[in-house]
């Protein structure tokens, strides 16, 4: 017992020196990346995975030594990743990206060194949690946020069409009665689809044993994503025809609604999630 409170405690330490070394990256992509919306969660990825870690300490540090050299070749690896970044000239994002997954390699071969594999196994998720604090390249996210504001598009135009509103589509825009709008990137969403992502993915493993249930239910947010902006464009639309045109200049509803738009996502993928958990015995952890 002793043991594995000193593993731990090696654990711990190893882990922090790992966080003061890409705390630096990480906190001017957090600062000065943009637009920033696309880096928002990183801070919360560590200490959701520090979390996990505190709940089920008892669970997870118990040690073997069954991959005690492979995890030191892990953690030679990270370290000279690390040192690779010093020295490969690097934009601020792909900076950051190579010092981040130094830092959770390093923190992978130490616990794997320390506690062994069928540990490891058990304390997968948390460590694998950790890789959500990578930051993406822009070029990447911009094309997601294409294909969903493209997604988006395509909703909005069944929905104009259920509730009977007039129109004619030219690309991305909608020439509609009282004015015209159009379906920009800035509608895709994708600060609430990486939320949404982020909140699955922990859902999954909380409630679902399965691997496939987990899987589907996390891909299921691109198709909420792209349902939840369509309802917002046709809302907004809406509201500003018959109520309010201020609405769609800058109201609130229009600028700092999102998080109204955000729940009815998160109760979809919550109606999923049970439907998953129903469908055969699923129990909970």
């Amino acid at each position: 017992m002793a043991s594995n409170a000193k593993k731990a405690i090696a654990f711990l330490l190893t882990a922090a020196v790992a966080g003061a070394l890409v705390f630096g990256p990480l906190y001017r992509v957090w600062r000065e990346a943009r637009p920033s919306e696309f880096y928002s969660h990183i801070p919360l990825i560590p200490a959701i995975s520090a979390f996990f870690f505190f709940r089920r300490r008892k669970k997870y540090f118990q040690g073997d030594r069954t991959g005690e050299a492979v995890g030191i070749i892990t953690v030679s690896a990270g370290l000279v990743t690390f040192a690779a970044s010093r020295i490969i000239q690097a934009d601020l994002i792909g900076h950051a990206i190579i010092c981040s997954l130094s830092a959770i390699v390093l923190i992978f071969g130490s616990f794997l060194a320390l506690f062994g594999k069928s540990a490891l196994k058990k304390a997968l998720f948390p460590l694998a949690f950790l890789f959500f604090m990578i930051p993406l390249p822009i070029a990447f996210i911009e094309k997601i946020v294409s294909i969903l504001a493209t997604a988006s598009t395509g909703i909005t135009y069944l929905l104009f069409k259920a509730f009977g509103v007039p129109f004619v589509k030219g690309g991305s825009y909608f020439h509609l009665p009282g004015f015209d709008i159009i379906v920009a990137d800035a509608c895709s969403g994708i600060r609430s689809s990486i939320a949404l992502l982020i909140t699955t993915v922990l859902a999954g493993h909380l409630f679902l044993r399965k691997f496939w249930k987990q899987v589907f239910l996390a891909v299921a947010v691109f198709p909420v994503t792209v349902f939840k902006n369509g309802v917002r464009i046709v809302t907004l639309y809406l509201l500003s025809y018959f109520v309010d045109i201020r609405i769609i200049e800058g109201g609130f509803l229009h600028k700092s609604g999102g998080f109204i738009f955000f729940g009815l996502g998160l109760v979809i993928l919550g109606i999923i999630l049970w439907f998953l958990k129903e469908w055969g015995i699923d129990r909970g952890r």
